[in-house]
């Protein structure tokens, strides 16, 4: 397993628990560092870390500041958070951070053994993960990005953009196997995107295939003068879709 870098954020980091925790998960290939709870002091290291994990306790109430900042954090980044602490904890952060951004969660009270022991298995989960091919869905329409996602999940790695400028902000430092793109969006249009996505040599060979409503003529052959993978109308069936997608990945097989 390769060795990460992770980051535990607490009220008191130089407590036993984080002492234990920082030496046991040495176990797993998981280099620990601690970081005091507070905006400043987070903001001035998190970017080293790939994994971030939040330890509960009674100043969470007080440090909604903090807890803002690491989803907003995690939103732009595209990263996750675990989170330590209390059932009841759990739950309160949960109305904070959307669940897609929580890795995992590992109720209190537990050991240090056993809480390793999970993380190791969890990390062992998201490899597996990371093996999947990867899509980006990009559609103004949360319904639908929502509907696409719970499609794909199962065999891909799935990540949403609700704008063409949220899209190029994450391929800024991620390369999807494929785009899934709609036509009409606001303020930049899904041809627009791929235009611009063309024009720069580190996304101009990202497949793209649309997946939109605008099923005219004149919008398709507009559409097919930029060369997509393909162009399905969101009136398809949810199987000739998903069959569209393998069967684009098998033929990337047989090109490989």
């Amino acid at each position: 397993m390769m060795n990460r870098k992770a980051l535990f954020i607490g009220e008191n980091t130089g407590s036993f628990i984080f002492k234990s925790i920082q030496n046991t998960v040495k176990e797993i290939d998981l280099d620990a560092d601690y970081v005091a709870a507070n905006v400043k002091e987070i903001s001035s290291v998190i970017d080293k870390y790939d994994m971030i994990f939040l330890y509960g306790g009674e100043y969470i109430d007080e440090s909604m500041e903090m807890v803002v900042y690491l989803k907003d954090y995690c939103l732009e980044k595209e990263k996750k958070i675990s989170i330590i602490g209390f059932s009841e904890e759990i739950a309160r952060l949960k109305k904070t951070f959307p669940e897609p951004l929580i890795f995992s969660t590992y109720e209190r009270p537990i050991n240090v053994k056993e809480l390793v022991g999970r993380i190791k298995e969890d990390m062992e989960k998201e490899a597996v993960e990371d093996n999947k091919k990867h899509i980006l869905v990009v559609d103004d329409s949360g319904t639908m990005l929502r509907t696409v996602k719970s499609w794909l999940s199962g065999k891909y790695k799935v990540s949403i953009a609700s704008s063409a400028a949220m899209a190029i902000n994450f391929l800024a430092t991620n390369k999807p196997d494929l785009i899934l793109l709609d036509y009409e969006m606001p303020i930049c249009s899904g041809p627009q995107f791929l235009e611009m996505i063309h024009a720069e040599p580190a996304t101009s060979g990202i497949p793209v295939i649309f997946l939109t409503s605008k099923g005219d003529l004149d919008s398709v052959k507009q559409v097919l003068k930029l060369k997509p993978e393909g162009y399905l109308l969101k009136t398809m069936k949810q199987d000739e879709i998903i069959s569209y997608v393998n069967d684009f990945f098998e033929k990337q097989k047989t090109l490989a």
